[in-house]
């Protein structure tokens, strides 16, 4: 039998890979795993419990016993942290900001690695991230990483907030992307970077429905 193929979509914070692999997965009718709401989900536990974020042995603990489950809300994905819906903490920048330093501990990532890998079923998965076809998959069928300008990547964000109604500076928001990025890019464990494999497209300028289009086109034998 053939490996269940998939589709890695990686890149930094802010490039579209979030809303571009849900609607890819939703085309070819595929599993979507979103890697990030992990270590997120990781990072909100953590914090509902206190926990000292220098110490990698109680957070590699709050890793295996938090519970996290993905539920579909007509379209929207809802994220489940043990028993309680935390997907609007999970969308703030502060919680972003603990995920990411959270990422950067070895031993978290490790225990994570496995939980991710298990989202791996038929007819396929697509899978978003920063290290999905470097770390996770690099075995994937097709693998993409997305980029965009910095500013295009803050303007996004900016603009997402304030649909919400939540009151954050352009600039702000420019100075955390350019932050979160050099912090990612510099890990000792699995750093942001594509893989060598991997089509780099830069989303800069681009619709959503421009890049899925271009992203399915990648896709071997899809199903749409």
């Amino acid at each position: 039998m053939p490996p269940v193929p998939v589709l890695t979509i990686d890149g930094p914070s802010g490039a579209g890979k979030g809303t571009v692999s849900r609607l890819v997965a939703g085309r070819l009718g595929w599993h979507y795993l979103d890697s990030g709401a992990l270590y997120r989900a990781v990072g909100v536990a953590a914090s509902w419990a206190d926990l000292d974020l220098s110490d990698p042995a109680a957070l590699v603990h709050c890793t295996f016993d938090t519970d996290i489950r993905f539920q579909d809300d007509g379209g929207s994905l809802r994220v489940i942290v043990n028993g309680t819906d935390a997907t609007d903490e999970l969308r703030l920048e502060t919680t972003g900001t603990l995920a990411s330093a959270i990422a950067a501990i070895p031993e978290v990532r490790a225990a994570l690695k496995e939980r991710q890998r298990a989202f791996r079923r038929e007819p396929g998965l697509v899978a978003d991230g920063r290290d999905m076809g470097t770390v996770i998959f690099p075995d994937a069928t097709t693998k993409v990483f997305l980029t965009a300008s910095a500013e295009e990547r803050a303007r996004r964000r900016h603009n997402q907030l304030k649909e919400k109604g939540v009151s954050v500076t352009f600039d702000g928001l420019l100075r955390e992307i350019l932050s979160r990025d050099a912090r990612d890019a510099q890990r000792a464990v699995a750093p942001l970077k594509p893989a060598d494999d991997a089509v780099l497209l830069d989303t800069t300028g681009l619709s959503i429905d421009e890049v899925v289009d271009r992203v399915l086109a990648l896709v071997p034998a899809r199903a749409d």
